[in-house]
């Protein structure tokens, strides 16, 4: 048999202006150059010590129990609710796009039973809604909502919600993907017990890692679990000893992508929480304009509409799905489209991070203009 041969691959250069990943800043480029360390080394610890620190200011928590875990959003999905909920344990869900019916997924797999509280797709979810829920179910294990809904553009508010369940035993448990880094997700503040993110998106750095947070209350649950969690790999039970004084060895971690991490949260402590969450807000705001005065539509809620995720509905001559093709093979932008009924009736627009920049809406929609 003759033996192939495989020609090299370079990927294109690409404005990624879709929910993520996003494009990344140079220094996170030169940190992913680096030399390899082994995850024992003695060097390691401290940068791991460090960015335990960061992410902590960046949560908005004096959590023990914060980390990345290795793997991308969807892990920190899964290491939250499996660590939290056994077979049988009730859980409720807000769900008003493809996110929040992830958890519910998810939840269902690990044999938990599921409350729906759903919203409309480009909504918020009532608080009142979920609280009503809570006082018909007061056994459940955990309130599950989604902070920045990604498939809508939609952001949810956390407090109310978090004030109401701290009087509880249950969890307050929020997908905090898209937020962290360019929205305030304040832990503490908003009394959430459980919270997890990724690193692509307003972190500015590569898929791979996914930052949790876990509160007294929640490493509580852990402690009095009936059962094990079913997941060796995604057990916080024994990642938090690798993490801790102890480093006591459970996978191989990627020190490259932990010196990146660490690199991308440098830059946003150099930068500052406040006005990097201005950055977001006055570059989103501006998108919006830009994208209103070619005649789109806001999809998402007023009021409640995310800065670093915008979601439109384009005229209704606009084939969605060919322009947005056009865009990635004639002038090498990535913008994504919607999930389910919404593929091919709304644009999801991302400006995230390194990309959260004036210029980045100029020049996407200085093409748009030559379309609409």
């Amino acid at each position: 048999m003759k033996e192939k041969r495989y020609a090299e691959f370079l990927p294109p250069t690409r404005l990624l202006l879709g929910p993520g990943p996003a494009n990344i800043h140079p220094r996170i480029f030169q940190a992913l150059c680096a030399p390899v360390i082994g995850y024992a080394d003695p060097e390691l610890f401290p940068v791991m010590d460090e960015i335990q620190e960061m992410l902590r200011i960046v949560f908005g928590t004096q959590n023990p129990v914060t980390f990345p875990i290795s793997g991308t959003g969807s892990a920190g999905m899964e290491a939250c609710l499996v660590n939290v909920l056994e077979p049988g344990d009730s859980v409720i869900v807000g769900i008003t796009g493809y996110f929040g019916d992830r958890i519910k997924q998810v939840a269902e797999r690990l044999g938990a039973k599921v409350v729906e509280v759903r919203g409309e797709a480009g909504t918020i979810l009532d608080p009142q809604r979920l609280m009503e829920a809570l006082q018909r179910h007061p056994e459940a294990k955990a309130v599950a909502i989604v902070h920045a809904e990604t498939s809508t553009g939609v952001q949810q508010p956390l407090e109310e919600i978090g004030a109401a369940v701290a009087k509880t035993g249950t969890l307050y448990l929020v997908d905090c993907v898209t937020s962290l880094g360019g929205l305030p997700v304040r832990v503490d503040r908003n009394q959430i017990d459980v919270a997890f993110s990724c690193s692509q998106k307003c972190l500015g750095m590569l898929s791979g890692l996914s930052p949790v947070t876990f509160s007294a209350k929640a490493m509580d649950v852990l402690k009095h679990r009936k059962t094990p969690v079913s997941s060796f790999y995604l057990s916080i039970d024994l990642l938090k000893e690798y993490w801790g004084e102890k480093r006591i060895y459970h996978h191989t971690l990627s020190t490259t992508y932990i010196c990146a991490l660490r690199e991308a949260l440098r830059i946003i402590m150099e930068e500052g929480l406040e006005q990097r969450f201005k950055r977001h807000q006055e570059v989103g705001d501006l998108l919006k304009l830009r994208l209103q005065k070619l005649g789109c539509t806001l999809f998402a809620q007023e009021g409640y509409r995310l800065p670093m995720l915008t979601s439109v509905l384009p005229p209704s001559h606009i084939d969605v799905l060919n322009i947005r093709g056009e865009l990635l093979q004639k002038h090498n932008i990535e913008i994504g489209v919607g999930f389910g009924e919404l593929k091919s009736k709304i644009w999801r627009i991302g400006l995230m991070g390194y990309n959260a920049r004036r210029t980045c809406v100029e020049q996407l929609c200085g093409i748009l203009e030559d379309y609409l």
